[in-house]
């Protein structure tokens, strides 16, 4: 398959502030990747990015680990070649993700109400093998009845309780609106009242497309569009408390959980691609696009809440989400806890996207 039309071919010269970063977290990052290679490869994107054309790099980056930001340079500039990703249309764009940290208990008690799921045993995986007739073809899961399969229970009526009952609950929260973001975010580490450090990824979902609370309040004329962020999300959810379930039902996907053990608290969760996040390092891309483990040198230049100068960083596909659609978009994973949310919620810039092409491709780009 040839490289999509939307890759351009430019040298690491092209890239502005290259020799400026340092890619050895980058490297870090990539070499996780080479080491869950072997176990189950990527499946290539449709953008052409072949992922058999990454063994030489993985093979390396398995055997050797560079040790300054130079030969991690040097790592980089061998085995690829940048291409700048054309966005379909405009200018490319990055937001921000992270990974919460809120305080659970094992049980519900008068304070913790507010239940993180797993998932049920009547939730079913839906393609088109098994697409009743008739079904929104969006829908990637569904309940089994004793009729067949039909649409999951949306956010709204779960919410309600329908589940309840089933022994789902793996542990309970103070507030709705922390829930209702870890279910945006798709993980967070659980600080439980009986002094243990817990995580939970995600497992599944009902199903239903994805209503973010900042385009309802914006259409509602409460938060002006340009001023939407998780920032003032959440400080309009405090002043409008009775209200909160109105909005947040809007949102009719539901999302479910699994445990997963903290190994490194330096990391993030295990996410689409296998393998612990790295804050500032990986990245969640468009999935049917491109290939996981490309790295993507982003620039950002009006994006400065990372580390207060213009964002221009080396960083690996790593992960993926619904609200990530497009060649030159995506998702910046900041970390974990309340200084990385702060970091992720106020993320909203236009950036350039430089894939880094194995060099057995460079030359089919048309």
């Amino acid at each position: 398959m040839p490289l999509s039309p939307l890759f351009i071919e430019k040298s690491f010269d092209d890239l502005p502030g290259w020799g400026d970063d340092d890619p050895l977290p980058a490297f870090e990052a990539f070499r996780r990747s080479a080491f869950h290679v072997p176990v189950k490869p990527y499946r290539s994107g449709a953008l052409g990015v072949d992922f058999n054309a990454f063994a030489a790099a993985y093979a390396e980056a398995r055997a050797a680990a560079p040790s300054t930001r130079i030969e991690a340079r040097t790592f980089f500039e061998s085995h690829f070649v940048p291409m700048l990703v054309r966005a379909e249309s405009g200018a490319g764009l990055v937001t921000g993700f992270y990974e919460p940290q809120v305080e659970a208990s094992p049980v519900r008690t008068e304070r913790f109400v507010v239940p993180l799921l797993s998932r049920p045993a009547d939730l079913a995986d839906v393609d088109d093998a098994n697409r009743p007739q008739g079904m929104d073809p969006y829908l990637a899961f569904a309940r089994r009845t004793e009729g067949g399969l039909a649409e999951y229970f949306d956010r709204g009526a779960i919410e309600r309780g329908v589940l309840e009952g089933q022994g789902l609950e793996i542990a309970w929260l103070a507030d709705k609106v922390d829930a209702f973001f870890i279910h945006v975010q798709g993980a967070a580490r659980l600080a439980m009242t009986d002094g243990r450090l817990r995580r939970v990824t995600y497992a599944a979902k009902s199903g239903q497309r994805f209503t973010g609370p900042g385009k309802v309040l914006s259409e509602l004329g409460e938060i002006p569009l340009a001023e939407v962020t998780m920032q003032s999300i959440r400080a309009w959810f405090k002043a409008h408390p009775r209200r909160i379930d109105e909005i947040l039902w809007r949102n009719r996907s539901y999302i479910f959980f699994r445990e997963a053990d903290v190994e490194d608290a330096a990391l993030g969760p295990i996410a689409a691609a296998k393998v612990p996040l790295t804050p500032g390092r990986s990245v969640a891309v468009d999935r049917l696009l491109h290939t996981f483990g490309t790295p993507f040198y982003i620039d950002a230049p009006t994006l400065t809440a990372f580390d207060a100068k213009p964002f221009r960083r080396l960083m690996i596909a790593q992960d993926t989400g619904s609200a990530i659609t497009g060649p030159a978009r995506g998702d910046l994973f900041a970390g974990s806890g309340d200084a990385a949310g702060e970091i992720a919620g106020v993320v909203r810039n236009a950036a350039d996207f430089y894939a880094l092409v194995p060099r057995a491709l460079a030359g089919g780009a048309r």
